[in-house]
């Protein structure tokens, strides 16, 4: 194998990365108060209360931020913003259906 053709192949696999990173970005989806509700009345989602006291149990008195309701590659997810008493935000992704943490990460 040349160097050139070392050098390209790893070119496109990084440009693959790189796409296959958008693509992920690309395929979340906020949802409105609207949806949400309506997936609340139907019982598909948990009430966003108790997923929030969920997450705040895991961060005692911590302060919200922000909480949204997402669609990523067809699973709702509760993506919530908190600073601990710490002054550190942390993200939390919760499954909207279970209440089971998927992430939780230093923002």
């Amino acid at each position: 194998m040349t160097l050139l053709s070392f050098t390209t192949r790893r070119a496109g696999s990084r440009l693959a990365l790189v796409l296959l990173a958008f693509c992920s970005v690309a395929m979340a989806r906020d949802l409105d108060q609207d949806e949400a509700l309506r997936l609340r009345q139907q019982g598909v989602i948990l009430p966003l209360e108790q997923l929030l006291q969920q997450a705040l149990d895991r961060y005692p008195e911590a302060k919200l931020l922000e909480a949204e309701l997402e669609e990523k590659h067809d699973i709702y997810i509760y993506e919530v913003e908190l600073l601990t008493t710490e002054g550190v935000v942390r993200e939390l992704d919760l499954d909207a259906a279970t209440g089971r943490l998927l992430k939780d990460k230093e923002d």
